[in-house]
């Protein structure tokens, strides 16, 4: 099966700065990768340069078997790359549902089955993005990126600042996605143990370098190398 995602030699930076250096990495249909390493070590430039964020200059990347580095992010969403990034970015102004409803795309993903996977959602959607607290907005961006029918979707560390309640919630609703199997799925979080449960494969980042790739469970199962570059210990 070839793979929806190739990302061959990638050097990606912003302006004169390089972050990323020589990265390398494929993803298939429906498969699911987690991102992981140390602050500032490229995960979000990765993201980043997948969406047409940075400047990239050297590599190819090919989605769906073309080649995307010359293309706009716009046109990289209408490819198929949904992207939720730190920051959220959702439209305050707006309400739950012109905030889903805006970018909608023809697909299985629609407001019922986002409402369904985000009951919280139906409940407010008549309320203002602004009105909503920090857990409700990232369940809004993800369910917004969801209604764009991805074929890949990036998450740019979406339990950021969540309370502990509300991020066991997200995470057992990222989990339920990936099982699922439809969406391929890129996780960057800085909770290590958490998603390499529920992802297949991982990559680690050091310096803007992939310094490991293999099976999640395999990296779970090794506490040793999850100290050594990241600092933490699998529990």
């Amino acid at each position: 099966m070839a793979s929806l995602l190739e990302v061959d030699g990638v050097w990606a930076g912003y302006g004169g700065a390089t972050v990323l250096e020589d990265v390398s990495l494929s993803l298939d249909e429906g498969d699911s990768l987690a991102l992981l390493g140390r602050n500032g070590m490229g995960k979000t430039t990765l993201l980043a340069t997948l969406m047409g964020a940075t400047r990239q200059s050297r590599g190819a990347i090919r989605f769906g078997g073309s080649d995307i580095a010359a293309l706009p992010s716009h046109r990289r969403a209408r490819a198929g790359l949904g992207w939720v990034p730190q920051e959220r970015d959702i439209f305050p102004s707006l309400t739950v549902e012109e905030n889903l409803t805006v970018v909608a795309r023809p697909g299985p993903w629609n407001l019922q089955r986002v409402y369904e996977m985000f009951p919280r959602l139906q409940e407010r959607r008549a309320n203002m993005g602004n009105q909503l607290s920090g857990g409700e907005q990232q369940m809004l961006a993800i369910g917004r990126a969801l209604m764009l029918n991805p074929r890949l979707l990036l998450l740019d560390e979406p339990l950021e600042g969540l309370a502990p309640l509300i991020a066991q919630e997200l995470l057992g609703i990222i989990g339920s996605l990936v099982r699922e199997g439809r969406t391929a799925v890129i996780l960057v979080e800085q909770h290590a143990h958490q998603i390499l449960r529920i992802t297949r494969n991982a990559i680690v980042l050091e310096r803007g370098r992939a310094v490991h790739q293999g099976a999640s469970d395999e990296l779970l199962a090794r506490p040793e190398l999850l100290d050594r570059w990241l600092g933490v210990a699998a529990h």
